[in-house]
């Protein structure tokens, strides 16, 4: 069945959340194998080690930069059309979003991305603190911290009125972005090799990346079908937990990808959880771990509107297209979450010893 005909099946809507639900399945599925983190990887790399968790993720970024930009060289995607790219970027937001970001996912012990994984398999605390990502996410995009987001991220934007190819910006041949992914696919696998990796991680941690493909792909051609507008977009957890969230408050809401994306990944690692035995219900060890968890997930769910885009929307999704915003978002959850990790977790430890 073609995609015309399942928009003449169920409509529309209802084609793009169910493209939302497949992506998210498949996420979910891979990223609860894998675990897939882009906190993981920042801890380890700031502690001197270049180990499995920093394997996992380069392999996960490569073989999304790797699918997407193959699937553009194929005719089966166009990252112009992308909705990251045809709005103006906020260099600003970048930068700040960013960098509260990741201090965010240090203290909260997770990406977004991740809490709404590990929340399927049981943990409650990753529950509590995705539900409060979700709702200062959405009082960022609409609510009473939208004017303050609104101003920061206004201090610098792209000029042109859309965001920046890095790609086309440096005048660099077709085929480039994907020779980039090749060779960051390689020094993750020989990164893996070294810290004795087996393969089925690193068939998962492949696959969260193929998911990023996976949805530029299914909405650039449910995009290229519809009659109405359609936005073209893939795995990102800042816009659709809110907008997720709001699809079960408001009646008035429709059913859109980012509303199928978030039960599909819950979906599917709740699968992979339940089949692998491994669900467990988990709770806070105490009040302070509370406190720093909730804290963290207030300042993830700010900084990723801000940043225009989570650990997996523009450390991933939007950094797979080479948007200059999302490179810049990415580079700062980095030094964020490093910097974090520094002064608030090892300086514990040094105290403590």
């Amino acid at each position: 069945m073609d995609i015309v005909s399942i928009i003449d099946r169920i409509g529309e809507g209802p084609a793009a959340a169910l493209f939302g639900l497949i992506t998210g399945m498949v996420f979910g599925i891979a990223a609860q194998r894998s675990n897939f983190c882009l906190r993981a990887a920042t801890v380890e790399f700031a502690r001197g080690e270049l180990g499995p968790k920093v394997a996992v993720w380069l392999l996960t970024f490569s073989t999304a930069v790797v699918w997407v930009q193959g699937a553009e060289l194929l005719g089966l995607f166009r990252s112009a059309d992308a909705r990251l790219m045809s709005v103006p970027g906020s260099w600003s937001g970048a930068v700040i979003g960013g960098l509260v970001f990741g201090v965010g996912m240090v203290l909260a012990r997770g990406c977004s991305g991740r809490l709404l994984v590990l929340a399927a398999t049981g943990n409650l605390r990753s529950v509590m603190s995705g539900l409060i990502f979700a709702v200062v996410a959405q009082m960022s995009l609409k609510g009473v911290l939208a004017p303050l987001r609104d101003d920061l991220a206004g201090l610098w934007v792209t000029a042109g009125g859309v965001n920046v190819n890095l790609l086309e910006t440096l005048h660099l041949p077709n085929g480039a972005g994907l020779v980039f992914g090749v060779a960051v696919a390689i020094l993750a696998l020989v990164l893996a090799r070294r810290a004795r990796i087996g393969a089925r991680v690193l068939l998962f941690a492949s696959g969260v990346g193929f998911s990023v493909a996976l949805g530029w792909v299914l909405t650039w051609n449910l995009a290229q079908a519809s009659f109405d507008p359609v936005s073209v977009t893939s795995a990102t957890f800042s816009g659709p937990s809110a907008n997720t969230l709001m699809y079960f408050l408001d009646r008035n809401s429709v059913l859109e990808f980012d509303v199928g994306l978030v039960p599909g990944v819950f979906l599917g690692a709740f699968l992979a959880a339940l089949v692998t035995r491994e669900l467990q219900f988990q709770g806070f060890e105490g009040a302070a771990p509370m406190r720093r968890s909730m804290i963290g997930a207030a300042l993830m769910g700010f900084g990723a509107m801000l940043a225009g885009g989570c650990a997996i929307g523009s450390g991933v999704t939007g950094a797979s297209v080479f948007a200059g915003t999302a490179w810049l978002a990415l580079l700062s959850m980095w030094v964020g979450a490093i910097f974090t990790d520094f002064l608030v977790d090892q300086r514990a430890s040094r105290v403590l010893a």
